[in-house]
């Protein structure tokens, strides 16, 4: 279901981010970075183009307050240093001409949180590997980094406080006496369970379990509404996007609250292990190796930004050639990865993060090869689908 026991979807890894690659840029003769929109000297990529402060500005301004500028001159105006204030509508579409990218506006609450991180560069008593600041990382990254951090806290709170109400209040006991394998499986799943103090049975672990996958379900799709370029492409290719990448995504944000010493997901009050998946009525075939896939990604200790650079990897991972928009969609996930390579980098103590960056790779593969038999099994488990209307309508 939506629990650990979810769908996986392994990025298409796109060839650039397995290497660092410097900005194009433009130079003048004499080395200076020239703005792209009105030739003044460049301070650095701002909204994905190499510009000024004053156009970087204009830009930021002018798409949050939404105005529409009009031009007395049929949009013909040059844009320079010296002219550029003459014709704020000829300057915004100079902007959006040389590549300006609307989507990579941040909210106020992740400019809040970008002045938070620079604002802790250099204070002493950082934890090893994580200093202060984003040493190494360019402004655009640091942003998205803030951006992809806040949407991930607004939508997803490891206490599970929020899941509460979905729980029901009791664990039922079978009436009559279980079968051999029955109670073999009940006593597996006691031993491994250490935060319950009832006794589990299908009657109740099912319903808990649709539950829940509703539940994961339905953040996850806040997570991707909080990502403003996914809010830009057509509702078709968003639909495309979400049945593809979300319930690998919640297997990503399951992984946070995995203990890999008692081998449990400590959702909030309650624990889960792979014998309550069994018991649930999934197979060991698959139940095995999800549990040596979160064994594995745990044992890599990721930081909080690295898990929200993952899940953007997924959820921007199209899985037929015919989605919409398919120039943006393969643009921004480059960036995403290439983001979370050069994080890796910055972050990292050399001995630890050296293959981390591979490593994560290895193990997105690793997911792909336990979606189809993941999707057989919710299938097969009888009365599942039928209970989550939103886990059938993703794996449909």
């Amino acid at each position: 279901a939506g629990w650990p026991l979810c769908n996986p979807h392994c990025p298409r890894v796109p060839s650039a981010a397995l290497c660092p690659r410097d900005p194009p840029g433009d130079m003048e003769p004499d080395g200076d970075k020239v703005c792209a929109v009105c030739g003044d000297r460049a301070s650095g990529y701002h909204f994905h183009v190499m510009s000024c402060e004053g156009c970087k500005g204009f830009f930021r301004r002018s798409i949050i307050k939404g105005v529409r500028f009009t031009c007395p001159l049929a949009r013909r105006c040059p844009v320079t240093k010296a002219k550029r204030r003459q014709c704020q509508a000829c300057r915004l579409q100079k902007c959006l001409d040389v590549g300006m990218r609307r989507d990579m506006i941040m909210s106020e609450e992740a400019l809040r949180r970008r002045r938070e991180l620079r604002g802790q560069r250099g204070q002493p008593g950082g934890q090893q590997g994580q200093p202060g600041g984003q040493r190494g990382l360019t402004a655009e990254q640091q942003e998205l980094i803030a951006l992809l951090i806040a949407a991930h806290q607004r939508t997803f709170d490891s206490s599970f406080s929020q899941f509460s109400s979905y729980w029901p209040a009791v664990r039922l006991f079978a009436p009559s006496p279980p079968g051999p394998a029955v109670a073999a499986e009940v006593s597996l799943s006691l031993s491994l369970s250490p935060c319950e103090e009832a006794l589990p049975d299908a009657l109740s672990l099912l319903p808990q379990f649709a539950d829940l996958s509703t539940f994961m379900i339905q953040q996850v799709i806040k997570f991707a509404k909080e990502i403003p370029v996914f809010r830009s492409l057509p509702l078709d290719a968003q639909i495309s996007l979400l049945k593809g990448a979300t319930l690998g995504i919640c297997q990503i944000r399951f992984n946070t609250v995995f203990n890999p010493d008692t081998k449990a997901w400590e959702c909030g009050q309650r624990c889960y292990t792979i014998r309550d998946g069994a018991l649930a009525g999934f197979q060991q075939i698959y139940l095995e190796p999800l549990l040596k896939f979160h064994e594995s990604l745990r044992r890599l200790r990721l930081h909080e930004a690295e898990y929200a650079l993952l899940q953007a990897m997924l959820l921007f991972s199209p899985d037929h050639a015919g989605i919409a928009r398919r120039d943006v969609i393969d643009r921004f996930q480059e960036e995403v990865a290439l983001t979370l390579q050069s994080y890796i980098e910055h972050r990292h103590p050399r001995s630890e993060g050296r293959f981390l960056y591979a490593k994560l790779l290895l193990l997105l593969t690793e997911l792909q090869t336990l979606k189809a038999e993941n999707t057989r099994q919710i299938l097969h488990i009888q009365d599942l689908s039928a209970m989550t209307p939103l886990l059938s309508e993703i794996i449909s």
